[in-house]
């Protein structure tokens, strides 16, 4: 079968870094890419877009007139707009970038190996909007500031929200990132797809898979319950059981 080969869109005012962005995708295989377009400026990036299907768009942020950000801004106005990269020399701009949508951020000089994860993001980001097309739940997702890095985690990929102290651990089948913030405003946000079942956890309704008797010391005898994707048990108080065998009914 042959593989799809991600059409991308690179904007940026410098020539030289567009001619090193065209080598680069050259390069990547997994997924394949290739430069459908290039634009200078963010007037002709948006004739592009408002005539071609683009999958990717790498976007420069400084640039003179219109910048990256005021673009992907614009981008939201488009049916199906493409996934969204940005590549920048600045690094302050990621938390604003994220909540553009964008689905990574990269700073120059791009390495390939970066650009061959970004490009898998966006892979990803592009099959699971299109398994959703036709459905009116939104792709909601949520930022994470992880080693000096942001990204943007698909609520989709989260097993289970935990209040660990003064933070709260985000665990996915891969690994775990720490969060700031609280499981109420977490619940109040999502509760249409997480559960909380006890004073320190929220797991997602699609993970759960069974209940199961427990014993500790701190919680005593009662029951815990086993997700999809992690090892650990988690406690469910008394006051959620029923909410938790009813979910567990229904799936």
């Amino acid at each position: 079968m042959t593989e799809k080969l991600l059409r991308v869109l690179v904007v940026d005012d410098e020539a030289l870094a567009r001619s090193r962005m065209a080598t680069l995708l050259g390069d990547c295989r997994n997924p394949a890419a290739c430069v459908a377009a290039q634009a200078a400026q963010a007037v002709q990036a948006m004739e592009h877009l408002q005539h071609q299907a683009f999958d990717v768009l790498l976007l420069d942020i400084h640039m003179p007139g219109t910048d990256g950000l005021q673009l992907a801004q614009a981008l939201r106005d488009l049916s199906l707009p493409p996934a969204l990269i940005f590549v920048t020399a600045h690094a302050e701009h990621a938390v604003q970038a994220f909540e553009l949508d964008a689905v990574d951020y990269l700073t120059k000089p791009v390495r390939l190996e970066r650009l061959q994860a970004a490009l898998q993001k966006a892979e990803r980001y592009l099959q699971t909007r299109g398994a959703l097309q036709g459905d009116t739940q939104p792709q909601d997702s949520i930022i994470i500031q992880d080693r000096n890095r942001t990204e943007r985690l698909p609520l989709t990929e989260v097993i289970y929200f935990k209040a660990e102290l003064k933070y709260i651990t985000v665990r996915t089948a891969a690994r775990s990132f720490i969060l700031e913030g609280s499981l109420n405003d977490l619940e109040e946000k999502y509760g249409d797809r997480f559960l909380r079942i006890h004073r320190n956890a929220l797991i997602s309704k699609r993970a759960a898979r069974a209940l199961e008797r427990h014993h500790d010391l701190e919680e005593g005898d009662g029951w815990a319950l086993r997700m999809d994707g992690a090892s650990e048990l988690l406690f469910v108080s008394r006051r959620q059981l029923a909410a938790v065998r009813e979910m567990l009914a229904a799936q």
